[in-house]
């Protein structure tokens, strides 16, 4: 990262989570891991209960970098009662809150170079009044741009791929599924590859919906009605789309090698690859934002919270992650 970059701001996630121990565990192997300087921002309790490494308590996030090495730099964000790992909490959801609503908005004001948020409780959020989806939705509105014109894409060092469709039950997909929601994700997915990864001219590559895309209409018209015309529009502005390919094949080593992205019509076609070849390294990107926002690839676990079991790694990956395309948008201007 260029030592000009301001550090990055790491959400802790829900206190009662893994997230406090991960980050920790970040900052432990930080020479190791290869990472940035970054600045924590949850409640210092919820670190001090799953860790005894020294906490360097910041009031700007500019002063991170210089307590980056004596301590883990925290913006701290006090809940109301203290956690206790593996019990969520409205307290823990109110903190997990405020915690992405700061790191966000450190983001948005060019104080931080980037934001990488740490797992939650979708169900805990809700019960507070939490009226998005999840996070994506929420950073997404924070930076004022449409969820429509946002994309998930899950990072992994050898594969990329972006869901047109995400959390939706599998019967309901051909419905949702339409050649202007697929032209829109695989437009933001170029420009994120621009944008994010410094890739002058991507090469995108588009999933069918059906067993071997379709069979020429043999096994469904999806690709035929629906996919097709939405590569067309997209080729015919210049991008560089292959497809609609079998999900069976476009996967293996020699298939990932001739493209930057994978357009996948929904969730476990896109993330079933990614965790098979990048379980621990997965990162969550949110593309067609201002802003880096990147995530580890996992929730909360509050099964093994608490009990020093937590891999780090996933975490690591979504700060090495912020931190490459937050310069790589640095370079570019």
């Amino acid at each position: 990262m260029s030592p000009s970059l301001l550090p990055l701001a790491v959400s802790l996630g829900d206190p009662s989570g893994i997230g406090p121990e991960v980050v920790a565990k970040c900052w432990d192997s930080r020479h190791a891991l290869g990472l940035p300087p970054f600045v924590a921002v949850g409640d210092p309790r919820s670190l001090s209960e799953v860790w005894n490494g020294p906490i360097a308590v910041v009031s700007d996030p500019r002063e991170a970098e210089g307590a980056f090495e004596r301590g883990l730099p925290l913006l701290a964000v006090v809940a109301a009662e203290a956690s206790v790992a593996g019990q969520p909490s409205t307290a823990g959801a109110h903190c997990s809150l405020d915690s992405l609503e700061l790191a966000v908005g450190l983001a948005r004001s060019g104080s931080c170079s980037g934001v990488v948020t740490g797992p939650v409780s979708k169900h805990q959020l809700y019960s507070i009044g939490f009226a998005h989806p999840g996070q994506t939705e929420f950073v997404a509105e924070r930076c004022g741009i449409s969820p429509g014109n946002v994309a998930m894409m899950l990072a992994g060092p050898s594969l990329r791929t972006v869901p047109v469709t995400t959390h939706l039950p599998l019967r309901e997909v051909a419905d949702r599924l339409s050649s202007a929601l697929i032209e829109a994700r695989g437009r933001v997915t170029l420009r994120g590859l621009q944008r994010n990864f410094g890739i002058a001219e991507p090469t995108l590559a588009v999933a069918g919906f059906n067993p071997h895309a379709g069979e020429n209409g043999a096994l469904g018209r999806e690709e035929i009605e629906v996919i097709m015309p939405a590569i067309e529009a997209l080729r015919a502005e210049g991008w560089d789309v292959v497809g609609p390919m079998p999900a069976d094949t476009m996967f293996h080593t020699s298939a990932r090698a001739r493209y930057d992205a994978a357009l996948c019509m929904y969730h476990d076609q896109a993330l079933i690859p990614l965790k098979a070849l990048h379980f621990e390294e997965g990162v969550n990107m949110t593309l067609g934002l201002p802003i880096v926002r990147t995530a580890p690839d996992h929730g909360t676990a509050f099964d093994i919270a608490g009990e020093d079991r937590a891999d780090p790694r996933a975490m690591a990956a979504a700060i090495r992650v912020a931190a490459q395309c937050a310069a790589t948008r640095a370079a570019q201007g």
